[in-house]
């Protein structure tokens, strides 16, 4: 009996571990893509959101304020690429700046587009409402050559590298 108890106790714990590092991994990976989603106006959603319910239009709708928006970013020798999934959405929706050398923006709306009349639905897990992404860039880009591109799903911003100065000589003074 004591071999039974101790491959019980043994099997546990690789179960405990897996679970436990299969947690972390989640956490390490999907941390910069949790996104907090928020009723309101577009303009000033976080000072209306004391003042709205978390519903859209009814009472029985109660959408998710938080939820995975993942995103991609890499960079070659000229340019950087950030994808975002973003479904459900129009280009129109979203809201992109480059709000330093090496930090993008990203911010929308999710609308609730209605599939029924009625309190129908049993369960929503999709976040509406508006939403902003910060993502740091691994390097300076040209805001002024960036694209920004949306389909199936997925917001496309192709940002060339900001050019550095080279052969510049900088000439050391007294102090």
């Amino acid at each position: 009996m004591t071999t039974l108890a101790e491959q019980l106790k043994h099997g546990a714990g690789q179960a405990w571990e897996s679970l436990s590092e299969g947690w972390r991994e989640l956490g390490a990976r999907a941390s910069g893509a949790l996104t907090r989603f928020w009723p309101g106006s577009p303009e000033t959603p976080a000072a209306n959101e004391e003042s709205n319910s978390d519903r859209l239009d009814e009472p029985w709708f109660s959408p998710t304020r938080w939820s995975f928006m993942a995103a991609d970013v890499y960079a070659s020798n000229d340019k950087v690429v950030v994808r975002i999934e973003a479904p459900g959405m129009r280009r129109e929706d979203f809201r992109i700046e480059v709000t330093s050398p090496e930090l993008l923006s990203v911010s929308g709306q999710k609308r609730h587009e209605r599939e029924f009349a009625g309190p129908g639905y049993a369960l929503v897990q999709s976040a509406y409402g508006n939403f902003g992404r910060d993502i740091r860039l691994p390097v300076p880009v040209d805001v002024e050559r960036a694209k920004a591109t949306y389909e199936a799903g997925v917001l496309r911003i192709e940002l060339p590298r900001r050019e550095l100065a080279s052969g510049r000589r900088i000439e050391v003074r007294a102090a």
